[in-house]
């Protein structure tokens, strides 16, 4: 009987000790695992992925490769994992005025890609003390008291810019004015206004765009810009309005009046139509048809 009791009391200890060595031995494991996992984070922070090479692209015919560089205050060492990133890409874009975009990239494991975008020349904005010369996507170029006249790009009147910090994106007292001039610069981010000489947004709700030809076109709000836009161009290259001047007014949401120096005015309704491209897509295009017309 004790020889039993013996023998179940030995099996307990026993089985006592292979818990407490398995969970010893999980402790060391988890220990290790840690210590491991400590070491290689400070070897990645540390050494492992530091800057050795800076790759610089885009464009950029005011500034050099250095200057960019320099502009981001990144240096070959820096390590990759600690870059702030968005902080670099805003430097260059606050030193360096001709430069519209930059993104910073990382390729793993030490060399890092800087990409630039030139600004482009889009809008004189007049305003009581002098013009503003504002790229395509609204940064600012220039404070000056004359008109910069580049390809011909149209002046933007009635702004009432608060913001004339030459290297700053405009803005506007005004945040109706902010969004009809994001309009403006959404319609022509590509540069297709060359045939607009200037837009007037002194009244937002009653924009007034003067065409190079000699058209003036009343569009109303600045919503739906771009269609609006594309109708009034449509109106002008009707046979029966072609090569004339006068003054094209939005009357409803697809519908323009033409008037010119003494002639009747002719009513036009838009007419969009869908086709696909090349690539299969759907794509509208707007044309103006002749609806009515109606004597003074």
């Amino acid at each position: 009987m004790n020889d039993v009791e013996k023998t179940l009391i030995e099996r307990q200890n026993s089985g006592k000790r292979i818990r407490r060595r398995k969970r010893m031995m999980n402790v060391y494991a988890f220990t290790v695992i840690i210590i491991v996992l400590t070491i290689g984070v400070t070897m990645c922070f540390t050494f492992l992925f530091n800057i050795d090479k800076i790759i610089v692209s885009g464009e950029s015919e005011d500034y050099t490769s250095l200057q960019i560089v320099e502009a981001s205050e990144i240096n070959a060492g820096d390590n990759m994992l600690r870059l702030d990133a968005r902080k670099a890409e805003q430097n260059i874009l606050d030193k360096l005025t001709y430069v519209e975009t930059a993104e910073v990239g990382r390729d793993f494991p030490s060399t890092l890609k800087i990409t630039v975008t030139r600004c482009i020349p889009g809008f004189n904005i007049r305003y009581d003390g002098g013009v503003l010369l504002v790229s395509r996507k609204g940064k600012i170029l220039s404070d000056g008291e004359v008109y910069t006249d580049i390809e011909n790009i149209p002046i933007i009147s009635g702004y009432m810019p608060s913001e004339k910090s030459v290297g700053k994106m405009t803005k506007s007292e005004s945040s109706d004015k902010d969004a009809a001039f994001a309009q403006i610069l959404k319609r022509f981010e590509n540069g297709d206004g060359k045939n607009i000489s200037s837009v007037d947004i002194t009244n937002e709700y009653d924009i007034v765009v003067t065409y190079r030809n000699g058209m003036i076109f009343r569009m109303g709000n600045w919503s739906n810009m771009s269609y609006k836009l594309d109708l009034a161009e449509s109106v002008m290259n009707d046979e029966s309005i072609k090569g004339k001047k006068g003054y094209i007014t939005m009357i409803g949401k697809n519908q323009c009046s033409f008037r010119g120096s003494g002639e009747q005015e002719i009513v036009t309704e838009a007419a969009t139509t869908a086709a696909t491209d090349e690539t299969g897509q759907v794509v509208t295009e707007t044309t103006a048809t002749t609806a009515a017309l109606y004597g003074f």
